[in-house]
């Protein structure tokens, strides 16, 4: 056969599986992997082709995205499978179309397994024996010729390490009990049972119980519970036992019940002369070959389940990270907290630009109040800060109070917010920190992204790899390349919808916008930097290697405050323009009237304004732009207010209320900072009256919540709150 017969991918029927699988139109589907195929973003596809895909968010655009490349992957491997059993000479009509006919990437597998190549196993050596016919005759299960003893004896051959009956007899079985393990319905049947009926077990290794690292382990110890119930953290938390060495899983079947029905299936001849040794050679198959094989398909595929669950609550915290409210481009101060080596403050202006930096000492061992106050007090005055921003890490309570202190003592006009500072180190030792302040120490940078932060968490964010932002539990746990994968595309949406000044933003921030990209990122950059500000979009096209098609996907996505043309400074995408002219000249004003005037956009009629490039999706799209021009996706800027004189684990009591911030929802509850270096956990149970499946029915990352303190465990530093428990 020529290669081109192996090919397996065909458009037309993965279009028609995608729709089937997601529901959704074929028309819609077919248009948006046209669009995906010719190279068109995401972000772009789901704001500005609405009319080819009648609609589809980025969502289910991603959805369309990730089937479209799995189906791929499923066809290259099933070519990958087709030429080598063709090379075999085993490739017929009927196993051919089994391939082809496949969905399954573990049933594909299960197919392939009898061609596949092997590795030395104690059938390989029994084949090398020359006790493949002898095995034959045992897998047919027709009555012999000769006597059990005649049949074994020739086969017995002392150069080929077959010294007796018994040998031969034993390496038959071998053959016998790896070829029923190769078949695949007998693995579907133990995949069926193990996905209905069986439990994972948990158990401490022994000589382990009494390590400390083995504690937060402790509920495992011996645990066991039916799989299908099994939620994704309690998985990932027992794999993550295992992978520290500590437990030991397995699968638990109902071995009598399976072994029963294994023999009905395999054994056909009941009055077979070696049915005894079938037997037997049925529960070694199991216990030797199926059962670990089903456990390892079980576990794998249990844990992509419980990867992709966790991964989807990882994005969506971070996206809530990154759209978090904005403080705005206010005078800002910086403090990383520290104790030994002092506080670094970092002063910059409302546009962000660096100003000044110091250090205090107000935490011990100095506790130098004093000093550090009239420090502190200078640089508000000099500067007109107007917010102080604060990390969260090791001493922030101390300085919290401090700051807050010397505000009241002062009468100062200035706000102090904590900060989460998560990923703030990785930044500050990075080549985008170390490019951006060359001549600054890696812990006054620190202090500047933490008042970057503050101002606009987005836009300094993006700098930092997603993977070292606490997002959620077990996040080093799951597959990395799919949570960069999920946490990039947050990152993508998350600055395309809110858009990007191109005369301000850094490369990193440019990077993810729509058709951009690193390389792209820094040649902008560049180019503003030695020709100055861009006055108009139109612009973008003299930087060197931007070509038509990048500027298509990235033109709607980056504004242009005061230029030459008020729509730049818009989400409405330059190839429409000529639709906003039209609308202009249908009020008799020119178009930069119309640019945020709510009134004359109430006045146009959509419908009006469809033609062969715009459909209506588009126009009402323009029109409400129009209206608000360039707004902030992004809601109102708000702070928690952390109790007085609760500032460690041991000053909390039951049945405090505090107010807090939600820095993390997982599938069992929420977890809020109420300022005592320690998250207390809401569990699901204690979120609502209501009853909820899902924490973020009722809360985000970022949310301003009360909550009551139920239990506080010093020893193992945790803080149980409830939500519903706080009147109001």
């Amino acid at each position: 056969m020529s290669s081109e017969s192996y090919d397996c991918f065909d458009l037309n029927a993965t279009i028609e599986y995608i729709s089937a699988e997601l529901n959704l139109k074929s028309s819609r589907v077919r248009a948006s992997v046209e669009l995906l195929e010719a190279g068109n973003t995401l972000p772009f596809i789901a704001r500005y082709r609405k009319e080819a895909t009648d609609g589809l968010d980025e969502i289910a655009l991603r959805n369309i995205e990730d089937l479209l490349g799995k189906l791929k992957e499923l066809a290259q491997r099933k070519t990958t499978i087709l030429r080598s059993i063709n090379e075999q000479g085993e490739l017929t009509t009927e196993l051919r179309k089994l391939i082809d006919d496949c969905m399954d990437k573990k049933v594909l597998e299960d197919i392939y397994l009898p061609y596949k190549p092997k590795r030395r196993t104690r059938a390989t050596i029994a084949r090398e024996r020359g006790l493949q016919p002898l095995a034959d005759l045992l897998l047919k299960q027709q009555a012999l010729q000769k006597s059990k003893r005649e049949t074994l004896q020739a086969f017995v051959n002392a150069e080929k390490e077959v010294p007796d009956t018994e040998t031969a007899l034993r390496g038959a079985c071998d053959i016998v009990a790896e070829a029923w393990s190769e078949d695949s319905e007998t693995r579907a049947y133990l995949a069926e049972q193990s996905q209905g009926y069986g439990r994972v077990t948990s158990q401490i290794k022994r000589g382990k119980k009494s390590e400390e690292a083995a504690k937060k382990f402790e509920m495992y110890f011996d645990h066991s519970e039916r799989l299908d119930r099994v939620p994704s953290h309690r998985l990932l938390a027992m794999k993550r036992g295992e992978a520290e060495g500590l437990l030991r899983l397995n699968l638990s079947l109902d071995e009598s019940f399976v072994l029963r029905k294994l023999n009905q299936q395999l054994i056909t001849n009941h009055h077979f002369e070696f049915r005894q040794e079938l037997q037997e050679t049925v529960e070694d198959c199991y216990q030797r070959l199926l059962l670990p094989a089903t456990e390892s398909a079980t576990f794998q595929g249990l844990k992509e389940l419980a990867d992709e669950e966790a991964i989807a609550v990882f994005g969506k915290n971070f996206r809530e990270l990154l759209l978090a409210p904005p403080a705005g481009p206010k005078v800002t101060i910086g403090i990383d907290p520290g104790f030994r080596t002092g506080c670094k403050v970092a002063v910059v202006d409302g546009t962000g630009k660096f100003l000044s930096n110091t250090t205090i000492y107000p935490t011990p061992p100095k506790s130098d109040l004093a000093g550090a106050g009239k420090v502190l007090v200078q640089l508000i005055e000099k500067y007109n800060a107007e917010l102080i921003a604060i990390g969260n890490g090791t001493a922030s309570r101390e300085t919290d109070k401090f700051v807050s202190d010397t505000i009241k003592e002062n009468a100062l006009g200035v706000t102090k917010i904590m900060v989460n500072e998560s990923g703030a180190s990785i930044y500050s030792a990075s080549e985008i920190a170390v490019a951006e302040y060359p001549d600054l120490d890696l812990t006054v940078r620190g202090a500047i992204s933490i008042a970057h932060r503050l101002q606009d968490p987005l836009a300094e964010l993006v700098k930092i790899d997603p993977k070292s932002i606490g997002v959620g539990q077990y996040q080093h746990d799951v597959n990395q390349s799919l949570l960069k994968k999920q946490l990039d595309r947050e990152v993508e949406s998350c600055v395309n919808s809110v858009g990007v000044d191109v005369n301000m933003a850094s490369a990193p921030l440019l990077s993810y916008v729509a058709g951009i990209g690193p390389k792209l990122a820094e040649r902008i950059v560049e180019h503003r930097d030695k020709n100055g500000i861009f006055r108009n979009r139109k612009q973008l096209c003299d930087v060197p290697k931007l070509g038509k098609k990048a500027y298509e996907q990235a033109a709607g996505f980056l504004r242009i405050r005061s230029g030459d043309q008020p729509l730049d400074n818009s989400s409405v995408h330059p190839e429409s323009y000529y639709v906003v002219a039209k609308m202009a000249k249908q009020l008799g004003v020119e178009s930069k009237q119309l640019v945020g005037n709510a009134t004359l956009a109430s006045k146009l009629s959509p419908e009006t304004f469809v033609d062969e490039k715009v459909g209506l999706p588009t126009v009402k799209d323009i029109i409400a732009e129009l209206a608000k021009p360039g707004r902030d996706p992004r809601s109102e800027f708000k702070v928690a207010s952390f109790a007085e004189g609760v500032n460690e684990v041991s000053d909390l009591k039951t049945g405090m209320v505090l107010e807090g911030s939600v820095t993390n929802v997982t599938n069992f509850g929420a977890f809020v900072d109420i300022g005592v270096h320690q998250d207390g956990l809401v569990h699901i149970s204690e979120l609502s009256n209501q009853f909820i499946q899902d924490p973020n029915e009722v809360v985000s990352v970022g949310d301003i919540i009360r909550v009551k303190v139920l239990d506080i465990d010093l020893d193992r530093k945790r803080i149980a709150l409830s939500k519903k428990q706080v009147a109001g």
